[in-house]
């Protein structure tokens, strides 16, 4: 098979370029709201429930923005959309930091992040078709965290130098060369041949729900979240209680070192399961949260547990491109590739939910050390349901031309 860079390049460096773009976008949305509202005598509680409201947004949004995406024949025009509904939350935010508005810009950016998503490996399906979707998606997650590294480092210096103010204008300005290179792309020369002919695929649907493999990938999901979400919230807390003023500096690095292992594994992740297979790429990356959840409750010290927590580099590596891969074999020769995406984001957002919660009350009532190994021990649980639970996904030619001829 030719290499994917050969195959239309101007459309690969386009969809380059918006996951860089897009994922400089999506960073000005993380902490620093928190820490813009604060600067405008917002209290924590009024803070958190701002923040929840966007959280259960997109908890609710998951299913509907799949079958949205799903509906729109051009998925450009779902991603223009979901952009357009990011600028005008960062405006909203930057300019009326007042409650309704915030209220209003969290549900926008909520519901848009959602159809983003989904609307984004798509048109990687459209423009690269499946069979080279692995490295497609691997080069998408490797744009997305140099993007996400070199934006956070740059919101946080002119957050710093000049206003928080300025990191939402900037946002909302990375949204225009987003939507530039968005359009640039082209229509896709695999759309025909990865959607069924009818908008409302009962058959297709029908397939899809009854489908054990997308039950069983869906609870290996929820239990990598559920081991996953919660340990950085907690290595933060414990590296503040170590390190004083240094915690700032350990935090950024347990940020940025393991987007470089994401930057750097995913490509070759995303070339591996097409040649062995997605099962035994999803052992290594549920494989490492165990491993990672024992290194971060027994290393000494503050700066060993940049260390540990490197590890979630290749967690995330193989979550970022199997998570769309196995949507697009479960779905393949069927118009509902993104509804999947949505029903397997609906278990990613239950089982977050739950982790914080839950490691929060063991670390209060046990320690910390605790915590992390009750969250190693739910991530085993994880590996272990796809040792023993989770068939290989992968379809042959003959299943994938067959589709194509449907």
């Amino acid at each position: 098979m030719p290499r994917l860079a050969l195959r239309r390049p101007g459309a690969n460096r386009a969809l380059d370029l918006v996951n860089f773009f897009v994922a400089d976008v999506q960073t000005g949305f993380g902490p620093f709201v928190a820490v813009y509202l604060t600067t405008h005598k917002w209290t924590q509680i009024e803070i958190g429930y701002a923040l929840t409201l966007g959280t259960m947004t997109s908890l609710v949004s998951q299913l509907p923005a799949g079958a949205l995406v799903d509906a729109l024949r051009n998925k450009r025009i779902a991603a223009s959309g979901a952009l357009v509904g990011i600028i005008a939350a960062a405006l909203l935010l930057a300019v009326q930091p007042q409650q309704l508005p915030v209220l209003v810009a969290q549900m926008l950016h909520g519901f848009a992040s959602c159809v983003m998503t989904p609307a984004i490996a798509a048109i990687s399906l459209h423009t690269v078709g499946h069979a080279a979707l692995g490295e497609r998606l691997g080069r998408n997650a490797r744009y997305a965290s140099i993007g996400n590294g070199l934006a956070a480092a740059v919101m946080g210096a002119t957050g710093a130098y000049f206003s928080t103010r300025f990191v939402f204008l900037l946002t909302a300005a990375l949204c225009l060369p987003a939507l530039a290179a968005l359009w640039s792309i082209g229509a896709g020369e695999h759309a025909r041949a990865q959607t069924t002919s009818r908008v409302l695929d009962l058959a297709g649907l029908k397939r899809l729900l009854v489908d054990r493999r997308l039950l069983i990938f869906a609870i290996c999901v929820m239990l990598f979240h559920l081991s996953n979400a919660a340990m950085l919230p907690l290595a933060g807390a414990e590296v503040t209680m170590r390190a004083g003023h240094l915690a700032n500096l350990i935090i950024a690095a347990c940020i940025v070192v393991p987007q470089i292992v994401v930057a750097l594994m995913s490509p070759w992740v995303g070339r591996l399961a097409e040649t062995v297979g997605r099962k035994r790429l999803l052992l290594l990356g549920w494989g490492a949260l165990p491993l990672r959840g024992l290194l971060l409750a027994v290393l000494p010290g503050s700066w060993p547990l940049v260390m540990g927590q490197s590890i979630s580099g290749v967690s995330a590596a193989v979550f970022g491109v199997l998570l769309p891969l196995l949507a697009a074999d479960l779905t393949l020769g069927t118009s509902h590739f993104n509804l999947c995406m949505g029903i397997l984001g609906l278990a990613m957002y239950l089982g977050a939910a739950v982790s914080t919660t839950l490691s929060g009350g063991i670390a209060d009532s046990a320690g910390m050390e605790t915590a992390f190994m009750v969250l190693a021990a739910v991530g085993a649980v994880g590996f272990l349901a796809v040792w023993l639970a989770m068939p290989e996904t992968r379809p042959d030619r003959s299943s994938i031309s067959s589709a194509v001829q449907e």
